[in-house]
Order: C-alpha cells, then structure tokens, then sequence
C-alpha cells in the first residue's frame, strides 16, 4: 500500500471519529478511538510507540518521546486537541519523523469545527 493511500484512509478515518465525537475531547480519547477505527479499516496500528534519542553515539531511552500512533509501520499520527496548531507542533513532528526514520507525518487537531481544518502533512525529506 503507498503513501497517500494508507494517509487518505487515516483521514478519512479521523473524520468518521469526528464525526462521531465532535470536539473539545482529550487527546487520548481520539487516540483510543482512532487506533479502532484504523483497525477496523484493515490498517496495522501501534499505540504509544517508543522512539529513543541518539545523541554523540549515546541511546537516550528514558527521555524518548513516543509516537501517539504509528500506522502501517510508516506513518507517525500526531493527535492534538488543542485550541489552535502552533508552528511549533508541527516542527515537533518532524523531528519525531527524522529520529524515527518515518516518511510521512499527519497532525490532526481534533478540536475544530471541521476536521479538514486542523490536518496537515509533513514530509520527512532527509
């Protein structure tokens, strides 16, 4: 399965959780509900995956961040619910994206009126 692909289904999945819930929940609650919906889809999911730090040839372990879902072991799902996505979780993203080795990044905001509003793509490009 390609990129865009397993991304559009993730969306679309995040739409029908939405939907369903509307806004103004935690984040860990959409994380649960998407985890089903992406696995009801077909779609191979892992919550709360741990990525260590390497820094200077030192493994970081304990102060690793851990991706809210990882999707098909090649797309990082960052969730917020969050009155307004700063330019600073989507760098955050990205650099979850770079340590992790992952391509492609979604950050979907779940506290919007319209769902579309508050997803945006990131592109690992090194």
């Amino acid at each position: 399965m390609d990129l865009n692909h397993i991304s559009s289904r993730i969306i679309k999945g995040a739409i029908d959780v939405h939907q369903e819930l509307g806004p103004g929940l935690l984040e860990s609650v959409y994380q649960t509900c998407m985890a089903i919906e992406l696995k009801k889809a077909g779609l191979r999911v892992k919550n709360e995956v741990p990525v260590p730090i390497k820094f200077r040839g030192n493994e970081i372990t304990e102060q690793g961040f851990r991706i809210d879902l990882l999707v098909e072991d090649q797309i990082v799902v960052e969730l917020k619910s969050v009155e307004q996505v700063k330019d600073l979780h989507k760098k955050q993203l990205l650099t979850y994206l770079r340590l992790a080795g992952k391509p492609l990044g979604l950050l979907i905001n779940f506290n919007e009126v319209l769902l579309k509003n508050g997803i945006t793509r990131i592109i690992n490009t090194t």
